[in-house]
């Protein structure tokens, strides 16, 4: 199975658990909700929260995307690129916000400046998963 195979799955699907390491090495899982990006799976978060500094230092992570019963599911194991404030510029960023955004719920915002807005107050980052390896229960 590869990431390409997964587009009607993932396209219905948005329900995910993140696996990251944390520094003294066990893991630790967070729930996210994904949409796709650049042939990707990505989510956005915060900047303080453990999840993000646990990708600053160690990009390798786990990404398990589920239907909403817990009976079929995606796993992909790979690296996280993670687009900032710091080193994206703010077009592109808001970009990738927006993107994710739609994505995950189907639908435009309706008002994308003031979603723009709560992005930059809440320091949104988005984070893409680069999948290595692609596993799971879909055929």
């Amino acid at each position: 199975m590869n990431y390409r195979e997964l587009g009607p799955f993932l396209e219905s699907n948005h329900d995910a658990v993140l696996t990251t390491f944390r520094a003294n090495g066990p893991e630790q899982m967070s729930f996210v909700t994904v949409g796709s990006l650049k042939n990707s799976a990505a989510f956005s978060t915060t900047e303080q929260r453990a999840k993000l500094r646990n990708l600053k230092r160690d990009h390798l992570c786990s990404l398990l995307i589920s239907t909403p019963n817990w009976r079929e599911y995606v796993v992909l194991e790979g690296t996280a690129r993670l687009y900032t404030m710091e080193n994206t510029k703010a077009e592109e960023l808001s970009f990738t916000l927006r993107e994710i955004y739609r994505s995950a719920t189907g639908n435009e915002h309706p008002d994308w400046d003031d979603y723009d807005i709560a992005m930059r107050t809440d320091r949104r980052v988005t984070v893409v998963i680069s999948p290595d390896k692609v596993y799971g229960t879909i055929e």
